[in-house]
């Protein structure tokens, strides 16, 4: 009994002095300051998406189906010409068409896509164009594969990362102190970017000329941001 009186007793006298090295072990009296910077870097747009659809109205939705089926397995096949497109149906849809009173269905809508992907863009605008004699456009996006998109990424954090310890070095100097790191984050962006209008209301002949389409860059922003501790 007095054994366990005596470690309740001296308990409270061990506790603030644990605590006090605690604190001088992590240090958390020192000036910290918290900076960011960026960078960026321009990757090309070496990889084209392109979206197409058809569709078509009827009052029977089994000769519906089979028109709209017809007209995309066509258009894949057409596809296939060219093999440095890769091609792949990308949703078909049915809506009811109610009458003028909105009660009774009078007919059916169909509506079903394709996507093309790759990075031969003379290949893809003539793909694109040829197939506009049966489909419509529904979008034409340009964007760095993914290999580019990592590429540039990575060498736009390297100047990012620099950047940052440029800051650093001026902020230390001038508070006439040294620094170390104590936090890093690096975030990215930059988004791919459609180059066609986004909707294109009818077809066009089959004697379409390839899209005139400019590939163009897009910029890959790095932002490194950060807690430094400052020592004298």
């Amino acid at each position: 009994m007095l054994r366990r009186c005596f470690l309740i007793f001296l308990l409270p006298l061990l506790v603030p002095a644990w605590s006090h090295a605690a604190e001088e072990k992590t240090g958390s009296g020192a000036t910290t300051a918290e900076l960011s910077a960026d960078a960026n870097r321009a990757a090309p747009n070496d990889l084209a998406t392109a979206t197409l659809y058809f569709q078509a109205d009827d009052k029977n939705p089994a000769p519906l189906a089979r028109q709209v089926n017809s007209v995309i397995a066509a258009a894949i096949e057409q596809a296939k010409g060219y093999a440095s497109v890769k091609a792949k149906s990308a949703g078909t849809s049915t809506f009811p068409l109610y009458g003028k009173e909105g009660r009774r269905i009078e007919g059916w809508r169909m509506r079903s896509e394709i996507r093309l992907e790759g990075r031969d863009l003379p290949a893809m605008t003539e793909l694109v164009g040829k197939l506009q004699g049966t489909l419509a456009l529904s979008s034409l996006t340009m964007q760095p594969s993914p290999e580019t998109r990592k590429s540039t990424a990575d060498l736009a954090a390297a100047d990012a990362i620099r950047a940052f310890q440029e800051r650093a070095r001026n902020i230390a100097a001038t508070l006439n102190k040294s620094w170390r790191l104590r936090h890093l984050a690096v975030a990215y962006g930059g988004d791919p970017r459609p180059v066609f209008p986004t909707a294109r209301a009818a077809t066009f002949t089959a004697d379409a000329l390839p899209l005139p389409v400019q590939a163009g860059e897009t910029d890959i922003v790095v932002t490194v941001s950060g807690t430094i501790e400052l020592t004298d």
